[in-house]
């Protein structure tokens, strides 16, 4: 039994945003979507840089181990994307997500940071294999949401991890056993987030090629709404004997799509090693304009526009229902030589009320267009603070579709975790004012807690030395009373796991007898000073497991 990939990929801007920050690789060996984030802070470079960091594990490596291959590659994008932060410090803020497989030919090797996703599709029945590294997922971990709730919840975008240039990486690692018949899904959340399970399952159970099944997933997302960019790779293991005929319909040719296809990254074209491979010469190819897709050139199997219009590669065959080259009926190259002349006014008066028609329906339907944008919210950016946007972000003709609604001047971007303060600035689409609203009132829960937290740091480091317990004194003006002096020692609460264990231990005071007691004692007893937590210096007192937990994510100093 020879098992073989057959694969298709795709990637489309969709019908919001105003470029593609997604990256698709699809080759022998290796199968990868990357969704980058950043917004002005260069998204997608991120997910092209990512790409072309790990795309040498298209090679064939003999005896490697799969995991260890993954996870050196992976941490090695995260050291790349550290180096151009460094070399150009307006990159700061960008990041991606990355799910990855690798395959040995027995075996599928797993990598998957952050929330694009992996799916299965085995015996009719599509599982997903990936889990989210999301907020709203930690959420549903934890018995606060349902499932069904996280789907429409404000924050469902919030990533917990990605790659981002900072410090190590934890990627999720696992291997799984493949079998003939196997289809496999990777996509950015522009797929399946406007998509349900269910219709992701019947369409994937309903298509024979990859390259069709492409083609109707992405315009399933646009007819969703095509909120975010769109970028799938599907792919099939198929059972190939060495005598057989369909053999010759499979080749080692890579897809590129997206943003690495659009700019090639710089790490892969200095890359002279990898040049002469099929994953070198992925760096080299090109796309079809924006919008097309499809396998590499060479594929055989002829599949037609989807509906909608969304365009195939080219090369691809009209035998299912591609433009037939009729020539387009034109208005008014009808033949009128044999009219009376008495009617060519009566002519002239037709296509007037027509024309006048015309610009009364497009007056119309420009004015209710208007209309339903003014009905549409998101959240963003406004200069270095967050704000609600009435409006689509979208230009038409030059002109803004949106406008600020409300900023909140006190909702700082400096003290949002990196990867929300990615999110803001690429825009979080909502339902309506109510979900913008509890958006920011989400987002200022955090910048109080992470203004909280820099105080506390700030404060360690100015008032605290090393082998030091910081003391406090009080002063009464009932300075002449004779009564001992009590003195309370604080005790620092345990500390614990991230995310795990009892919450921490309440301060406790001991009274001690003083060694005079005739010195004057204020009356009241002064407040304890409670230590940081063990491990955590500068950490505010007072902070619940999940405050303790989510101040972990607010920016260092």
């Amino acid at each position: 039994m020879t098992l073989v990939l057959r694969f298709a990929a795709g990637s489309h801007k969709g019908l919001i945003r105003e470029g593609n920050e997604d990256s698709g690789y699809a080759g022998p060996r290796l199968l990868a979507v990357a969704d980058g984030m950043g917004g002005a802070a260069a998204g997608e470079v991120a997910s092209s840089e990512v790409l072309g960091s790990i795309v040498r594990l298209d090679e064939d490596v003999p005896g490697a181990d799969l995991l260890t291959l993954l996870g050196d590659a992976v941490q090695g994008a995260n050291d790349r994307l550290r180096q151009m932060v460094e070399e150009d410090p307006q990159l700061e803020g960008m990041g991606c997500t990355l799910t990855a497989m690798l395959w040995t030919g027995q075996r599928m090797g797993l990598v998957h940071v952050g929330d694009s996703r992996a799916y299965l599709l085995r015996d009719g029945s599509l599982v997903q294999i990936t889990q989210d590294h999301t907020w709203v997922q930690r959420l549903v971990d934890e018995g606060r949401i349902t499932p069904e709730e996280a789907e429409t919840h404000p924050q469902r975008s919030l990533l917990m991890r990605a790659l981002d240039g900072r410090g190590q990486v934890e990627p999720d690692l696992s291997i799984r056993e493949v079998r003939a018949g196997d289809r496999y899904l990777i996509c950015s959340d522009g797929l399946s987030g406007p998509v349900s399970h269910q219709t992701l399952q019947d369409t994937l159970g309903s298509y024979y090629a990859p390259e069709q099944t492409v083609q109707e997933l992405i315009q399933l997302a646009l007819r969703g709404g095509g909120p975010d960019n769109i970028t799938c790779i599907v792919a099939d293991v198929i059972d190939v004997g060495a005598t057989d005929t369909m053999s010759g319909q499979f080749n080692d040719v890579p897809v590129v799509v997206g943003a690495v296809a659009d700019t090639p990254p710089s790490s892969a074209a200095t890359d002279r090693s990898i040049a002469d491979t099929p994953a070198g010469r992925a760096a080299g190819l090109g796309r079809a304009p924006q919008g097309a897709f499809g396998p590499a050139e060479g594929y055989d199997a002829g599949y037609g526009n989807a509906q909608g219009g969304f365009g195939p590669a080219e090369g691809y065959s009209e035998e299912y229902g591609g433009y037939n080259g009729a020539e387009p009926s034109v208005y008014g190259t009808e033949d009128f030589d044999d009219e009376e002349p008495s009617k060519p006014k009566r002519k002239g008066l037709k296509i007037s009320l027509a024309v006048l028609v015309t610009l009364g329906l497009l007056g119309g339907a420009g004015y209710f267009g208007y209309q339903w944008t003014q009905d549409q919210y998101y959240v963003g950016a406004d200069g270095e603070h967050v704000a609600v946007y009435q409006g689509i972000n979208q230009n038409l003709a030059g002109l803004s579709l949106s406008s600020v609604h409300t900023s909140y001047k006190d909702i700082e971007l400096k003290y949002l975790p990196t990867d929300q303060r990615a999110h803001v600035s690429k825009t979080i689409s909502v339902n309506s004012l109510n979900d913008a609203n509890a958006t920011v009132q989400e987002l200022d829960g955090w910048v109080k807690l992470c203004k909280k937290v820099a105080d506390a740091r700030t404060g360690a480091n100015a008032n605290q030395t090393p082998g030091t317990q910081a003391t406090q004194t009080a002063q009464t003006t009932q300075a002449t009373q004779a009564t001992p002096v009590v003195l309370l020692a604080a005790t620092a609460p345990t500390p614990t796991e991230k995310g795990k264990g009892p919450a921490a231990a309440a301060p406790t005071a001991t009274p001690t007898p003083s060694a005079t007691p005739t010195q004057a004692a204020p009356s009241t007893p002064p407040p304890a000073t409670t230590a940081p937590t063990a491990g955590s210096p500068g950490e505010p007192p007072g902070l619940s497991d999940e405050e303790r937990q989510r101040a972990d994510s607010c920016p260092k100093p």
